[in-house]
């Protein structure tokens, strides 16, 4: 058989072994071994042992290096494995199809690297896809999402502004957010389009960042929502320039301590022990490595080595 037709192989086994009911123990084996098998019908994948136990953290692009940041606050010791699925970025203007499709495949390439846990840093792939993800994986999803509960409670004069996505403003997800906690309050919901694309782009304080961000937030202070939810994780990026935008009086939300807080108790409850203990981060991407790797150094504030997947 050639090397294609070890692939497609390999691709059948996983799927067939991930359908099937299994115990953690058994599942984390059979992944370890599936990763050697595929290192050998593939010389040139790159695959890193040490990744057995890590925590991956996915977003769609570099914008859940926020809640990587977090998360690695939250659990210095523990290897983290980042996938940037930056080559089929921004999730904000695709269909839902296409979004459940890319959440599940990086989802089964982390579960094949034999992580123990999945942080979805991704707001619109969590309000579209993290039902059919936590389905599709047997082990702890932890995902992020626009904080309107706690926005609600800290609003002075009821005015809440949820700046997202286009994906994740019309979502059912969202919706429902607000009729469970939005009560009393008037929501604002802001789609924020260009602004993912200039952080996946590294330009923070461009012009024409600075432009894209006072269209989108002017009707948020021309009603007076005193609270601003940042709705997409690549948007804390942007918090400097939010706030000289929004003045002293409005607060801002990023749900990602609390993201690193669940994330911590969810590993408590697991049997699996933690890795090596060397706060180690791993940097994947499925877009351009060089313009990747230039980006997320200078989001990670130090030089990092970003591969291909």
């Amino acid at each position: 058989m050639d090397v294609r037709g070890l692939r497609e192989e390999y691709r059948w086994i996983i799927s067939a072994r991930c359908d099937q009911r299994c115990t953690k123990n058994q599942y984390s084996h059979f992944m370890t071994d599936a990763a050697r098998q595929k290192a050998q019908m593939d010389p040139g994948s790159v695959v890193a042992p040490d990744l057995q136990g890590a925590i991956g953290v996915f977003d769609s692009g570099v914008g859940g290096l926020s809640v990587l940041r977090a998360i690695r606050q939250a659990l210095p010791h523990e290897t983290l494995v980042y996938v940037a699925d930056s080559g089929h970025a921004p999730y904000g203007d695709k269909s839902s199809t296409h979004i459940v499709s890319r959440t599940l495949e990086v989802g089964r390439w982390l579960m094949e690297r034999g992580v123990r846990a999945i942080t979805l840093a991704c707001n619109t792939a969590t309000v579209v896809a993290v039902r059919e993800l936590r389905e599709f994986a047997p082990v702890p999803v932890v995902a992020i999402e626009p904080a309107i509960k706690p926005a609600v409670s800290l609003s002075q004069r009821g005015g809440v502004g949820v700046l997202a996505t286009q994906q994740t403003v019309q979502s059912e997800g969202v919706a429902h957010l607000i009729e469970r906690f939005g009560q009393g309050a008037q929501i604002l919901l802001q789609p924020c389009p260009g602004w993912v694309e200039q952080v996946e782009k590294g330009e923070l304080e461009t012009p024409r960042t600075l432009e894209l961000l006072r269209e989108h937030t002017q009707p948020l202070i021309d009603a007076g929502a005193d609270v601003w939810v940042l709705g997409c994780t690549h948007f804390p990026f942007l918090l400097p320039a939010l706030r000289r935008l929004a003045g002293p009086a409005v607060q801002f939300i990023d749900p990602a301590q609390a993201v690193a807080r669940e994330l911590t108790r969810r590993l408590s409850l697991l049997e699996t022990p933690a890795t090596a203990g060397q706060g180690v981060e791993w940097f994947y991407t499925t877009g351009e490595v060089g313009a990747a790797q230039q980006v997320m150094s200078q989001l990670w504030e130090r030089p990092v080595e970003v591969l291909s997947l």
